[in-house]
């Protein structure tokens, strides 16, 4: 991992950090995979100038090495990503379509980072 800072032992900040996004990403690594392979993954969310993959599928890529990711060998940069993906599964929660949710684009993009909102 040349180029990343390591964070040797979590900040407070961090291991706040660390829980609330393992308590958001309900989604395992192998899980996550999967759900990437369906065109229903490939059919949501919004790519940046020059892009073939969505931030949304991006992002989930980062989630899957995370995960497998021992807490202590974490950078802080993936520490950082963590974070962005708690505010976007918290702002995306709160603005949950009304009916059967389990087909919509906005299920899809949350399982995009990592959340199922199914569980």
């Amino acid at each position: 991992m040349e180029g990343l800072t390591m964070a040797t032992s979590l900040s407070e900040k961090q291991e706040e950090i660390y829980d609330e996004f393992y308590d958001l990403v309900n989604m395992q690594p192998k899980e996550i995979e999967d759900w990437l392979e369906t065109e229903e993954s490939k059919s949501v969310g919004q790519t940046k100038d020059g892009d073939d993959e969505s931030v949304g599928r991006q992002s989930a890529r980062k989630i899957i090495e995370i995960k497998r990711t021992n807490k202590s060998d974490l950078s802080d940069e993936q520490v950082d990503h963590m974070q962005k993906v708690c505010g976007y599964i918290k702002r995306h929660v709160a603005q949950e379509p009304d009916g059967d949710v389990s087909e919509t684009d906005w299920c899809y993009s949350l399982k995009n980072w990592g959340h199922d909102p199914s569980k």
